[in-house]
């Protein structure tokens, strides 16, 4: 049985927050969503491009092993994309000035490592 909804309201834990969202790599449709200060059925859609373009870049280019994350640095937010096995990601939307972005991936990793996906 999974833990998607338990799983994502930790990110209640990780300052500054704003949302987070599990996504399917396939069709950038959200497997759960928490939070309300960001549309994240439109964010997730426009991350899962970014993932695609780095995962086809590295394969591209050779470079073996996996993403551990991907930072987006905007001058409002931190956008935190995270890997969850081999077709989901963690998308995580914080606000800048609340956000402390070292212990907000490192608690990330610990919710994508808690999931369990049925």
């Amino acid at each position: 049985m999974d833990n998607i909804k338990e799983s994502l309201q930790k990110s209640d834990d990780i300052l500054g927050t704003l949302g987070i969202a599990l996504v399917d790599y396939g069709s950038g449709m959200t497997l759960g969503m928490h939070g309300s200060g960001i549309n994240l059925e439109v964010a997730a859609a426009g991350n899962m491009e970014v993932m695609r373009a780095k995962r086809r870049v590295m394969h591209d280019l050779k470079i073996s092993g996996g993403i551990e994350d991907i930072l987006i640095t905007l001058d409002s937010q931190f956008h935190i994309l995270r890997p969850v096995g081999e077709s989901n990601f963690l998308y995580l939307a914080l606000d800048r000035k609340r956000a402390n972005l070292a212990l907000a991936r490192h608690k990330l990793a610990a919710i994508a490592s808690e999931l369990k996906l049925s």
